[in-house]
This record gives structure tokens, sequence and C-alpha cells, in this order.
């Protein structure tokens, strides 16, 4: 009799669901399986026989001849996961006993029968509980991410023995019940308050904020462009529950989630050096691709700092997802698409030297220098960023003074009031709004309307400079609490796109 027990695969954020079958009859001895499968896979004959022999659980006889197959026999299996539901289908086999129903099973074996962590099982769960999967068998490390999902009974194992013993002698292992921690509030390192003077910089920022937009700082070395994008998470508001759990995907998927702590309302803050590849950037590898930096920052920011030293080529990647929320890589293993819609926040030098422009210090770069420099950012990239300011340095003299501007709780009241004149109504941030809706639900004065395709027509805007701006001039709007958008806010949002010309 074959005994068949039900486990799954990972295929970026979605699963491939796989049957373990196993025969044990008489024949030429061995253990043999099929299926396609990895070299991970290979090796679980190994780390089976030793788990089962190590939990005093019977092994068929050398006589026997062991077929395990896993269908789909199409599909390449490469993942430590499918230990657990090897083993548990080799013990059923034996004991002439059938998986329970609506179940399945998912965890790596070490050789003396303890049920390890195994990576993507907050993926695993939610896709295993669409496809009717009711009761899922877990490693206890890993059970309170699988709790996230709701409609799902999720059980904690910790020894091969344990499981057994519950299916084939009835023995007790209730349902996890430890629960997953509310998402708390999380407490913002810098404050604006912090902040000496840059008073454009500032309402840019808070702009950004309110819409989700992207923004570009450029100014001299020390103008604080830096300091001003880490003050961005101080600003925003926490994490909702539905945004902690999209974001939980992406780490489980990693392996990065704390155990027993797979929720946290911090928005991410993902800081990469310039150095970083592409793959590294937007995801990729080799196999079935990982995510990248674009998608551990998503629902949060992404801050490229010194912009025009990252590799072109990594940043004209970056042209789907700010565009789309989303990137879609290619690789041997297949197609995999991965969430990532954050708020992309540059700062960047005028030049090499930095000096370009600066009232005091003279810039040592030659024209052609500056150009090529400048070059480096791309007229596409430029046109998908929202808001593009210039930083200059605070006087000195400030420096030892106390800071006079709002600190980050008086702003992000104002973010926190504006975004919720967003999402009720359209259900999203203006940063997302379609073209159907800008016209739609924007509310635009007719003399704001003018004014925009008068001033985007003479300022050379491409099409989606101009949909851009009228997204912004929109944030302008919630956040002085207007349901329509009058001139005053179109002039604002067109004085943040001074670099479009010059990209065109």
């Amino acid at each position: 009799m074959a005994t068949s027990v039900r486990s799954v695969l990972l295929r970026g954020l979605d699963v491939l669901p796989v049957d373990v079958e196993v025969d044990i009859a008489t024949g030429q001895p061995g253990f043999f399986m099929v299926g396609l499968a990895g070299g991970s896979v290979r090796e679980a004959r190994e780390r089976v026989r030793s788990a089962v022999r190590n939990s005093a659980l019977p092994w068929p006889p050398q006589r026997a001849r062991m077929t395990v197959n896993l269908a789909p026999a199409e599909a390449r299996k490469d993942s430590g996961g499918l230990d657990l539901a090897i083993a548990v289908a080799i013990c059923l086999d034996q004991a002439g006993a059938a998986a329970p129903p609506e179940a399945a099973f998912l965890g790596e074996l070490s050789l003396d029968g303890a049920v390890r962590h195994v990576d993507g099982v907050l993926v695993a769960a939610r896709g295993l509980a669409r496809r009717g999967v009711r009761r899922l068998f877990v490693p206890a490390g890993d059970a309170a991410e699988a709790a996230l999902v709701a409609d799902l009974e999720v059980v904690a194992c910790r020894t091969l023995q344990e499981v057994t013993g519950h299916l084939l002698e009835g023995l007790p292992m209730p349902s996890f019940t430890g629960g997953v921690a509310d998402v708390a509030e999380a407490v913002a390192v810098d404050d604006l308050a912090e902040v000496h003077g840059q008073a454009a910089a500032r309402r840019a920022l808070e702009i950004a904020a309110a819409g989700g937009h992207h923004l570009l700082m450029t100014g001299p070395p020390g103008s604080g462009k830096t300091m001003l994008a880490r003050c961005l998470p101080g600003i925003l508001p926490p994490l909702t529950r539905d945004e902690a759990i999209d974001l939980a995907q992406v780490g489980s998927v990693l392996g990065e989630l704390e155990p027993g702590r797979p929720l946290s309302a911090r928005r991410p803050f993902r800081a990469p050096h310039h150095t970083i590849s592409m793959a590294g950037l937007v995801g990729g590898g080799s196999g079935l691709a990982r995510p990248g930096e674009v998608s551990r920052a998503h629902h949060g920011i992404l801050f490229l700092d010194e912009l025009a030293e990252f590799d072109p080529g990594s940043l004209q990647a970056l042209r789907q997802p700010l565009e789309e929320g989303r990137v879609s890589i290619t690789r041997s293993g297949g197609s995999v698409t991965y969430p990532a819609r954050f708020m992309l926040v540059g700062a960047t030098n005028p030049c090499p030297c930095g000096w370009e422009g600066d009232p005091v210090k003279a810039c040592r770069c030659t024209p052609a220098a500056v150009d090529a420099y400048q070059r480096a950012l791309s007229g596409p990239l430029l046109d998908r960023i929202d808001l593009q300011v210039r930083v200059s340095r605070a006087p000195l003299e400030a420096l030892s003074e106390e800071p006079t501007g709002e600190g980050s709780s008086v702003v992000r009241e104002r973010v926190a009031a504006a975004r919720g004149r967003q999402l009720q109504r359209q259900g999203h941030l203006n940063a997302a709004l379609t073209r159907a809706e800008l016209r739609r639900l924007t509310g635009i004065r007719p003399e704001a309307r003018r004014a925009l395709e008068r001033w985007s027509s003479a300022r050379g805007l491409t099409a989606r400079g101009f949909q851009r701006a009228w997204r912004v001039a929109r944030t302008v709007a919630d956040l002085q609490a207007s349901d329509e958008i009058f001139e005053a806010h179109v002039l604002e949002a067109l004085g943040y796109r001074v670099a479009d010309a010059a990209a065109a």
C-alpha cells in the first residue's frame, strides 16, 4: 500500500503543493527517491534514516525496496523542508495508516529526530490554507509565523517521535495557542526637532511621507541630507497589521523573522551601500530569485545615499518597482514576483567634489566632470521621482543654538491625518493613484488645472511628470484638509519638478 502525505515548496511568495508518496515493497533493496529531487532533497535520505532510527522508530528491513515519489514529477524540488513529510509518510506506510485529512507537514529533521526551522513558513501556511489545508504541522520555533493565518490549525512539532506518537497512537499534541503579539508602535530614533533650518527640505519630507512619494535631495556634503532621511521613519505612522503581515512574508522567505515575534510595527528603513549589486538591490540569485532590498523596504523607505555613485544598471533596474510597486524576476528556476511598494529617498552631491553651487566653498570640478556626474542619474529615473529639492548648508553659528523646528510627533499627526483622508477617499496613498483615479477623485479646480497644464508645458514635463506633479498637488491639498486642489497646491507641487527640464 502506498501512503501519501502533503507538503509544500516555495515559489517566491507563492507555493507549490507537493504530495510525498511512499511505497515499501519487496524487490531490489534500496532507498530510491524520484520526482526531480534536488541536492538537498536527495540528502534527505540520510537525514530521515538517522532521524527515524534515533527516534526509536522502526525502519524498513534491509531487504525492502522503498520508493519515495515527490509529485508533481516535472517540478524540481530543492528544500530541506520536505524531511518531516518524508519521515511521516514512511512511518505511516509501515504501520498501514493513512495521513490525516486536510493536513500538511513542513520541517527539516536533525539526525537525532528534532524538527528544525525552515524558511518561508508564513508564505507556506498562507498558500496551503488557500488550497484547502486546515491543519499544518511545523517546527515549534516557526509556529508563531503559521499562526498568523486565519482558519488554520497549527501544530508545533519538536521531535519526529512526538509527531508519530500523535498520528499512530493518538497521543495528545495540542494546537499552538501561544498567540502572536499585536503590532506595537515603533519608537523613532532621529527626531526632526534636531534639524536646524532646512525649511524647504522639511516641507518636502512631510509631503513625501503624507503621500508615499519618492524624494531626491541634492546638496553639498554635511548639509543634512542623511539626517533628514533618517528622520523620515519618525513622521510615518506605524505599520498596520495587514501591512506588517505583507512585510513579514518577505522576511519569512529570507529567514529573517524573529522567532516567536514575526510582526513588527516598525516601517523598514533600508540603506544599502552604493557598491551593492543589482541582485542585492532588486533581487536575484541562481535558481529561483530571492528578494532584494526593494522588497525588504516594502511599506517603508529605501534610502540610497550618494545616489550618483550607484551602478547605472542597478539604478535602471529600479524603474519597474518605482512605477508598479512590485518586481518580477526570471531566473533558471522560474519567474517570481515580489512586492516593492516603497518610498525611494535619494541623496546626492551636485558634483564629484560636492561643492558646485555652494556660496562659500568653490567647486574644483571641470564643467565636463559636473555634467558626467549629473548624467549618472538618467532622465527616466528622475522622471519617476516626485519631489526633488535642493538642500543648502545651515550656518555654522546656528548649529550651537537650540533648534526651533517642529518635532517628529507634531509632523506625524499631520501626515497620519492626510493619509487617513487618502485611504478613506481611494483606499490607497496618492502616490499609487491611477490616471482614471486622478481624473475622477482628485477634485482639481479649473484654474488649478489650467495652471498645471500651462506650467507643465512650459517646463517640458513628460506625461509621467505631469501626472506625478498632479499627485503631489493632491497630497499638498490633503495636508491642508482641502477637498479640492487649488492653484497654490499645484504651484507648490510644480516647484519640486525643477530638475525635469534638465533630465528631459
